[in-house]
């Protein structure tokens, strides 16, 4: 059995770039305050790729991660499942960004999952948003007992905030939602059905 295959790796490149891409304008890396003029750096409008490698490093481990406990908990549950990135939800994200809309919504991944029992499929459902809540808590953890470079420590800060929301924004229990699938599966498990 492949716990992950080429493909998978380089559809998490992809992910990756284009997240990078897509919030490259919202989390910047942190700039010196030395000559540093926020106002003119807006105007310039160019690309820079420290702060398209910094959006990617925030924002695609929370995502990445997310899809992964969905995909090892499934092959845990002996299904078979695949990691894939949502060509379609990507290429939205990016018309959004280019459009400047100013609420970017969009579905960058997703796991494909074999026929299993409705109480396998609730605990998938579960475990991406759980991912995430490990992952703040994990570097919340690491956050209060370590010192780091500015840099690093606003990365983490912000990784920390996002996995928070991706979890709470996950567990809406409305159609799509994870929360959705962990309760509807939950409740047709345990009524038997």
């Amino acid at each position: 059995m492949v716990f992950f295959s080429l493909y998978e790796v380089f559809q998490v490149l992809v992910i990756s770039a284009a997240l990078g891409f897509i919030f490259r304008d919202v989390f910047k890396k942190p700039r010196e305050y030395e000559n540093y003029d926020p106002i003119r750096d807006y105007k310039r409008k160019r690309f820079k790729i420290e702060d398209f490698l910094f959006a990617a490093a925030v924002v695609a481990p929370g995502i990445i991660l997310h899809e992964l406990g969905h995909k090892f908990t499934a092959l845990a549950f002996g299904a078979s499942a695949s990691f894939h990135a949502s060509y379609a939800g990507l290429a939205l994200g990016i018309i959004l960004k280019a459009i400047s809309f100013p609420v970017v919504f969009f579905v960058p991944a997703y796991v494909m999952v074999s026929d299993t029992s409705y109480l396998h499929h609730s605990f998938i459902a579960l475990a991406g948003p759980l991912v995430n809540l490990a992952v703040f808590f994990i570097v919340g953890l690491v956050l209060k007992h370590k010192k780091f470079k500015r840099n690093t420590y606003v990365a983490l800060l912000l990784t920390k905030r996002l996995n928070l929301f991706f979890f709470i924004f996950n567990m809406i229990p409305l159609p799509g939602f994870d929360g959705y699938h962990w309760l509807t599966y939950l409740i047709k498990g345990l009524s038997g059905q």
